[in-house]
């Protein structure tokens, strides 16, 4: 069976994903039980959860190219953000003539700044299956792009990482511009339907739940299967020594290029899930911040494991969660310091006492 010769010496991964798989079943059943017993989960509670495994998601692409490729990406939430706002296009076509000014071809905020018709980069965006093209195509694209140029350059290092922060913050310039026409500062927000469902509907939230679910799933298989693949095996060796590589006769540039694009194209798909369940896609996705976020949770679960990456984008979101419910004012703090702490304690992360537990039973 593929899946079993994918996971082939991956004990984490396989409870990992028996873990999700159980978690899928049960979140919609005690999601359908009466609001009164004590064993019901809200919907804003399901919610919640699918927006971790959107999380998780964008960890384990992170995971790719930091863990296997040796790639310190500081510019994946642009990624992700683009991808998010590829479907809050979509979901913005869909409002029609609900909006709050009524007209069923511009999305409301391109009546308040009196534009007159729908920018050429719109069109196509009332149609799912165009939408979700994109969701794979415009991070893709430009995750291509930079890497051709950079990779062929052979930029590496912290200068490869700067370089990808300052990409994500000259796309955050640009997206905050209302003349760019996706919204400006207050970006796309007030999404009604998704595939003709509303996105209020209790039903809706369980299904892209499970949607997140099943993306993760997929997402964790695929880059495990490129990472014993003989791709993931010559990426592991550039990692490790990439003059030895490039000596030896790789062509180091290509694997980049490939592993770099799949991984940005993960994002954008972790994006596009995000949106409908947040109900907004703004500016502030791409953030750098957010990017180091990211390899902090990575660093946190555990680097070249992918499902230690899961553990990090999902155990550090529901921290923030709680922190930020209970003390606000002490989140950053408890990130950093819980960052210092891993490094120093467990530097191979939380899926390190994992391993090291395997290895002495």
């Amino acid at each position: 069976m593929l899946i079993a010769r994918i996971l082939s010496g991956d004990r984490g991964g396989q409870v990992f994903l028996l873990v999700l798989l159980c978690v899928l079943i049960a979140v919609p059943v005690l999601n359908s039980l009466p609001p009164e017993h004590e064993w019901h989960l809200s919907t804003y509670t399901v919610t919640l959860l699918g927006k971790y495994l959107t999380y998780a998601l964008l960890a384990v692409a992170v995971d790719l190219v930091w863990g296997y490729l040796g790639i310190l990406s500081l510019g994946h939430a642009a990624f992700f953000a683009l991808g998010g706002y590829a479907m809050g296009m979509y979901l913005m076509r869909q409002i029609g003539d609900r909006g709050v000014y009524g007209n069923p071809e511009l999305p409301d905020f391109m009546v308040f700044l009196n534009w007159q018709e729908l920018p050429w980069f719109w069109y196509g965006f009332d149609q799912f299956w165009f939408a979700a093209l994109v969701v794979f195509l415009a991070p893709g694209l430009l995750a291509f792009v930079f890497g051709w140029l950079a990779f062929r350059s052979r930029v590496t290092g912290v200068y490869l990482s700067i370089i990808t922060q300052a990409l994500t913050y000259a796309l955050m310039l640009a997206f905050f511009r209302n003349e760019m026409g996706f919204g400006g500062n207050n970006g796309l927000t007030d999404f009604k339907d998704i595939l003709g469902f509303s996105l209020q509907a209790n039903s809706t939230r369980i299904g892209l739940f499970i949607a997140s679910g099943i993306a993760l799933a997929i997402g964790y298989l695929a880059c495990r299967a490129l990472v014993k693949s003989r791709l993931g095996r010559v990426a592991v060796a550039i990692r490790d020594t990439e003059d030895r590589a490039r000596f030896i006769g790789y062509k180091v540039e290509h694997v980049k290029l490939a592993v770099f694009t799949f991984s940005a194209m993960l994002a954008g798909v972790a994006g596009a899930l995000y949106v409908p369940q947040v109900g907004i896609i703004n500016p502030g996705e791409f953030t750098p911040l957010n990017s180091i976020e990211v390899v902090i949770w990575v660093a946190i679960g555990g680097r070249a494991t992918l499902y230690g990456a899961v553990l990090g984008g999902i155990g550090v979101n529901y921290a923030k969660t709680w922190f930020t419910g209970a003390f606000p004012e002490a989140w950053l703090f408890a990130l950093g310091a819980l960052f210092v702490l891993v490094t120093l304690l467990l530097p191979r992360g939380i899926a390190g006492l994992w391993r090291r537990r395997g290895r002495d039973t």
